[in-house]
């Protein structure tokens, strides 16, 4: 099982390092790999490959996804150990992105990871009927804003 769960990170990491490569530069780009490639297990996208195994989908097709939802995974971290949140200095045993690269590039890297994840899932890449494609952004972007992950952070605050 561990030997699967490192080729699928592998595989994840492999696709994120690609597609943000073919990005245009920009200065977000170090702070959002620094949020993205910490190490970490790749868990979602290990569970999301199996589930997709047993619907026989694509093993490519679903380590994008995967890519997708790892992509808003750490905008969540990001997001959570900034000031106004969890405040946390330390991320897997190094610097939170904000200690890093400061508040606010953290946060805009946050942002453009949740958003890069709909643009990886709209991609022509991604060999999926068009309504499909549709449905995964909906459902992704449902389960990432007021009534999923920033509702959950808000009802933590409160």
């Amino acid at each position: 099982m561990k030997t699967k769960l490192n080729k699928i990170a592998k595989d994840t990491n492999n696709f994120l390092k690609k597609f943000l490569n073919k990005q245009n530069n920009s200065r977000l780009l170090p702070a959002m790999k620094y949020g993205l490639f910490p190490g970490g297990k790749k868990i979602r996208s290990k569970i999301l490959i199996d589930i997709g195994s047993l619907l026989s989908i694509d093993y490519k097709t679903l380590i994008t996804i995967g890519a997708a939802v790892e992509c808003i995974h750490a905008y969540s971290l990001i997001h959570d150990d900034l000031p106004c949140m969890d405040n946390d200095k330390i991320r897997r045993g190094k610097p939170s992105a904000h200690i890093k690269f400061g508040e606010s590039t953290a946060v805009l890297a946050g942002n453009s990871l949740l958003t890069m994840a709909f643009e990886i899932l709209a991609s022509p890449n991604l060999k999926l009927n068009e309504k499909v494609k549709i449905n995964l952004i909906k459902k992704l972007s449902k389960s990432s804003g007021h009534l999923g992950i920033a509702g959950g952070q808000y009802l933590d605050l409160s």
